[in-house]
């Protein structure tokens, strides 16, 4: 019997805020254990919480970026249970009324654009971190109350390596957003996967098993390649798999099983009595709308539409936003956008690079590319040239136009002039004629090469060749 692999993931990002959900304290990744704590966040008796309302406008946000919902209410409830990381015992979410749902996010797989449903987008917050010695552990409460959004999908990833592609492009979405940082070194993205396996055919799902203590998205992937051959031989021997939450070990490259399953009642949700319900405004949701920006994938695919880019290239620019941003504003000014993508990734991102220089320590103007590109594509430079031309303009800031005619690098396309420099490559190489007439195509290339190196790189290179190709057969 075949099997087939039914995925949903819960990722959790910890939000771009200066302060921390419910309180004022500092949300800093890398300060001393247990600085960045108060009464609040630690879970002292008495303390009341206030909501970060930039929180809030984030997970609203993020809604809006992912297309979803926004109720008209929402509100915060207690999830009870003890976790020697969990100072108060419960911890602060979302359960029954959350501030998003009902969403969908586009990526590219498999050379097509996929959608996988997003159940809800809520916030939450984060628990302290459990640090292990050699002989005793210790608790650091500095991450306790980090504004949290859980963003869980629907079934709908079938694989481990569409599971790897939706959770890239879930990040792409959020950075683009402003939402987080999603660093994953410092904790800033951490996923579970719900996992389960069935005949395919089969409606009905199987038992599902949470996997959790995954780190990167690589290791998401590796869970999900180990996982789901562990429940297909179970199943397909007769055995019987019972909902669980496992554990991912890297290093073993194993899942092991950590406890059965909880389900929702036996967290004992109830709405948090210190917290009123979240009802935005239209004026506070207006204020969220301005802040909606192009999604990655629209604006690649804009970028190959509207500029004939290909995909890599375009794929450049969803990458690297800045570079993306600043080849728009020259692209819109030229007849020939694909040149322009050209200098800017083949030549200016490596001198870039080399430099360690980035797009504002520029000396020279954005106008100065486009002059370059034009000098190239009217033929008054050739193309060697204007890589030399366009060394000197990074180092020096000075206009190509300058560059060219202060250096004398115009190209000639007199006929004439280069019919003669023709005549001096044919006669100083008589063998490269004979070959040409001998069928050997390579013999027009040399000898044009060597009109090329007569002219000091000035003739125009296809002048060159028109007036070459002649001569040899006549």
């Amino acid at each position: 019997m075949e099997y087939e692999a039914v995925i949903g993931l819960e990722t959790h990002v910890q939000l771009k805020t200066k302060s921390k959900m419910w309180c004022g304290c500092a949300n800093a990744f890398g300060a001393a254990p247990n600085t960045n704590v108060c009464p609040v966040c630690l879970g002292l008796p008495g303390v009341l919480p206030v909501a970060n309302e930039e929180a809030l406008k984030l997970t609203v946000l993020t809604g809006l970026l992912l297309r979803c919902e926004v109720p008209a209410s929402a509100k915060f409830d207690r999830k009870n249970y003890f976790y020697p990381d969990a100072s108060k015992n419960y911890q602060i979410t979302q359960y029954d009324r959350p501030s998003t749902r009902n969403g969908v996010l586009d990526f590219e797989f498999e050379g097509r654009v996929r959608q996988v449903r997003i159940t809800r987008a809520h916030l939450e917050e984060d628990v302290g971190k459990n640090v292990h010695f050699d002989r005793t552990s210790g608790v650091d409460f500095n991450r306790a109350g980090v504004p949290l959004m859980e963003v869980v999908s629907e079934p709908d990833i079938t694989s481990a390596d569409m599971a790897c592609a939706y959770l890239s492009a879930l990040k792409d979405v959020l950075m683009y957003g402003g939402i987080s940082s999603c660093d994953m070194e410092k904790g800033m993205v951490r996923c579970d996967v719900n996992v389960s396996v069935r005949p395919v055919g089969q409606a009905e799902l199987g038992a599902k098993i949470e996997i959790k203590n995954m780190n990167s998205f690589s290791g998401v992937g590796r869970a999900l390649e180990y996982e789901i051959p562990r429940q297909i031989e179970v199943v397909s021997k007769g055995g019987t798999l019972r909902q669980e939450t496992r554990r991912w070990d890297d290093g073993a490259g194993v899942t092991e099983s950590m406890r059965s399953k909880e389900d929702a009642h036996d967290y004992r949700y109830f709405p948090d009595p210190d917290l009123m319900p979240f009802e935005p405004t239209e004026e506070w949701m207006a204020g969220v709308r301005s802040r909606l920006v192009e999604l990655p994938l629209a604006r690649k695919q804009r970028f190959i539409t509207a500029y004939q880019l290909p995909g890599p290239d375009a794929e450049t620019f969803v990458n690297d936003r800045a570079l993306g941003d600043y080849f728009e504003t020259i692209a819109v000014k030229v007849a020939h956008p694909k040149a322009v993508a050209n200098w800017v990734i083949n030549n200016l991102r490596a001198k870039m690079s080399e430099s360690g220089l980035d797009l504002g320590g520029l000396k020279f103007a954005t106008g100065s590319l486009v002059e370059l590109v034009e000098l190239v594509e009217c033929g008054k430079i050739s193309s060697k040239i204007a890589q030399e031309v366009f060394a000197e303009m990074f180092m020096s800031g000075e206009s190509p136009t300058s560059i060219v005619e202060g250096k004398g690098l115009m190209q000639v396309s007199d006929a004439g002039a280069i019919e003669k420099l023709c005549d001096e490559a044919i006669a100083a190489n008589p063998r490269s004629f004979q070959d040409y007439r001998a069928g050997k195509g390579a013999a027009l290339n040399f000898l044009k090469g060597q009109v090329m190196k007569l002219s000091r790189g000035k003739a125009n290179p296809n002048l060159v060749g028109d007036i070459l190709e002649r001569k040899l057969k006549g």
